[in-house]
């Protein structure tokens, strides 16, 4: 019973209230007909979402018996149908989905099945088969339903990441801690040396964890109200000096000089959260500072009033250059920009992709006196979404790091 898809005139009609499609019973449609009196159901199921299509067969054991004899405009879009009556394996050959539509077709059952697509992007989608009646002719007919549930599974995925790493970064101080207690509870306990000497180390690893369960804590607000656009006024200098105050006593106990250009005062205004963009500008700064050797140099910059492309403009030659936010870009719109150069180690370009991630830490800089809880960067991109502003990195092995943030002026 072939129908064209471009035919308004002739709509599917489905002898029932207009239930959602992928939840509705097996015997929630009792015929599939044209019929000019009924109302143009087709169209209503043509402006749905998710992909559907009716199957017809008649020949259990012939794979190319399944025709499509509708699909609304979602499922010709996905699938690049482009006429009614076509076979089904023309335009979807997952086995796992021809069988679930077998299930429905000739076993009177409701199906499900679940794949995987590639390409640029990997998406994931699942499939629902219902039975229906059979058609006027004979032929047996089953609806199939697509959704496609890659944001669900990527989330499921990054959710299950961060558990796995949040409880591992946990562990391992806790782990220290455990072990330096027990030491003291034993052979260690009338040492004073060791005693003074395990417990500063104990001090040092209570606080990694008070800092890791700050940032989760942050991490987890910040993207609570990531869809919520700041309403206040920051002139992005005057917090940027507030956080060069702060950390000047560190820069200065790792003999690491600090070359300050800012804006003037009143300038550099754009719409935003003062307390996030401080955590922007400490966390950018914190950085530069962690990586500089003893006698380097930490240039910050604070730029008004410039474009995008101003923005993004390269500062090393030779520098491996990625954008890790883009902002939706408004003709004319102006940033102010917060630039934060090092001239430390550097990052290898094959890392820069990542440096976003949530606990992801380039090797090399997991130990020792660098170690942060690895949640600094997704921090700063999460703020610097909210406030509609773009963040890029350039950096050359050996020779340092620049981070840009720029973010729209008032």
């Amino acid at each position: 019973m072939p129908l064209s898809f471009a035919e308004p005139a002739r709509p599917v009609s489905l002898r029932r209230r207009p239930e959602t499609l992928a939840t509705m019973p097996t015997d929630a449609v009792e015929t599939i007909e044209t019929d000019h009196d009924q109302p143009a159901f087709a169209a209503l199921v043509d402006s749905l979402p998710d992909p559907v299509m009716v199957v017809s067969a008649r020949d259990a054991e012939d794979a190319s018996d399944r025709r499509l004899v509708f699909a609304n405009l979602a499922a010709r879009e996905l699938l690049r149908i482009q006429a009614a009556g076509g076979p089904l394996v023309s335009a979807i050959r997952h086995p796992e989905v021809l069988e679930a539509v077998d299930e429905s077709l000739f076993g009177g059952l409701n199906g499900e099945a679940a794949y995987e697509t590639g390409g640029a992007q990997d998406r994931f989608w699942r499939v629902r088969t219902r039975p229906l009646a059979p058609a006027a002719d004979g032929a047996r007919l089953a609806l199939m339903v697509i959704r496609d549930e890659t944001d669900a599974r990527r989330n499921e995925r990054m959710r299950a990441d961060f558990l796995a790493n949040a409880s591992h970064e946990l562990r391992t101080p806790l782990a220290s801690l455990t072990g330096f207690i027990e030491t003291l509870r034993g052979h260690a306990r009338d040492d004073a040396a060791a005693r003074e000497r395990f417990l500063g180390v104990m001090a040092a690893q209570a606080g990694r964890m008070a800092r890791l369960i700050d940032d989760l804590m942050s991490l987890s607000r910040i993207e609570l109200n990531e869809h919520i656009a700041p309403e206040g006024k920051v002139d992005v200098a005057l917090v940027t000096l507030d956080v060069i105050d702060a950390l000047a006593p560190l820069a200065a106990e790792r003999g690491v000089k600090l070359e300050i250009r800012m804006a003037e005062r009143g300038r550099a205004m754009i719409t935003g959260d003062r307390d996030q963009i401080l955590q922007v500008a400490q966390n950018l700064i914190d950085n530069a500072l962690k990586f500089s050797a003893p006698g380097g140099t930490v240039e910050i910059d604070v730029v008004d009033d410039v474009t995008a492309e101003a923005a993004l403009a390269p500062t090393r030659a030779g520098a491996a250059r990625l954008s890790l936010l883009s902002p939706d870009l408004v003709g004319g719109e102006r940033f102010v920009v917060l630039r934060c150069t090092d001239h430390g180690a550097g990052i290898a370009r094959e890392h820069l992709p990542r440096l976003s991630e949530r606990f992801y830490r380039v090797e090399g800089q997991k130990s020792g006196e660098r170690l942060g809880t690895g949640l600094g960067l997704a921090i700063v991109k999460h703020i610097i979404n909210r406030h509609r502003g773009g963040l890029a990195i350039e950096s050359v092995a050996g020779q340092g790091t620049t981070f840009t943030a720029y973010l729209p002026r008032l």
